[in-house]
């Protein structure tokens, strides 16, 4: 296998500099709703609310990517109707909020087999990621559905199949050539990675990714992670002293 130069930073660190793409996992939901003696779907919905600060706000900041794992591929395991009422509040956002999308140039990306919520949801998903297609702004990528295990041996499948057909050698399964094969290939290299609610963990949710991301992880709980807490997340960013396996 050949060898594969490490990333190189796009800005100069530990000086403020300003991430490019940012993924959150929105970690807490259940544990606010708890902590206030409300059912839980009180507290997806208030996560909902601070999905549209954070997103305003990356906006604002000049982020280029933002992706939020808003439904992991073990997220089924929940009951019913939780995972009805999370559908219906993604559908929910969708209506409510494509206008504003469309109208702030946003490129709307999914990663994740989004099929499995149903028709109504997957057309119109459809419909969002068609109608912000041609927009040149910044990206808001939802994953859905997504597992990044799941990722990962789908890519090292399309890429044995085409050594079995003879397109390529086993040699040239290099890095670059996993990466090529994933959902996020059309992203920038992931930069910050943070997690709310105080969880120290990735959660099967961009491994592969994340291999040179800055990892954070703080208390808030999502519904309170608001434009503050996220600034203060970038600050932090800015201070960490990124090698990339160098000195």
């Amino acid at each position: 296998m050949s060898a594969r130069a490490a990333p190189v930073p796009q800005a100069a660190t530990g000086t403020g500099a300003m991430p490019r793409h940012v993924a959150i996992i929105m970690d807490g939901n259940g544990r606010w709703a708890k902590a206030r003696f409300l059912p839980r779907l009180a507290g997806h919905k208030a996560g909902v609310e601070a999905v549209r600060r954070v997103t305003r706000h990356a906006r604002r900041l000049g982020i280029e990517a933002l992706t939020l794992y808003a439904f992991s591929s073990e997220n089924w395991r929940r009951p019913d109707e939780e995972v009805s009422d999370l559908t219906g509040l993604l559908k929910h956002f969708i209506r409510a909020d494509l206008n504003e999308l469309v109208r702030e140039n946003v490129r709307l990306r999914v990663i994740g087999d989004y099929r499995r919520f149903g028709a109504e949801a997957s057309a119109l998903i459809d419909d969002a990621l068609a109608r912000t297609a041609a927009n040149t702004g910044p990206l808001l990528v939802i994953a859905l559905n997504y597992g990044s295990q799941v990722e990962l041996a789908h890519a090292a499948r399309l890429l044995a199949e085409r050594v079995a057909r003879g397109e390529i050698s086993a040699e040239a399964i290099t890095p670059d050539a996993i990466e090529a094969e994933l959902e996020t290939r059309a992203l920038p290299p992931l930069d910050l990675l943070i997690r709310t609610s105080g969880e120290c963990r990735l959660s099967n949710f961009l491994l592969w990714q994340a291999a040179y991301a800055e990892l954070l992880f703080v208390d808030t709980l999502w519904p309170d992670f608001d434009e503050a807490a996220f600034e203060a997340a970038i600050a932090q960013f800015g201070q960490r002293q990124r090698r990339f396996g160098g000195l």
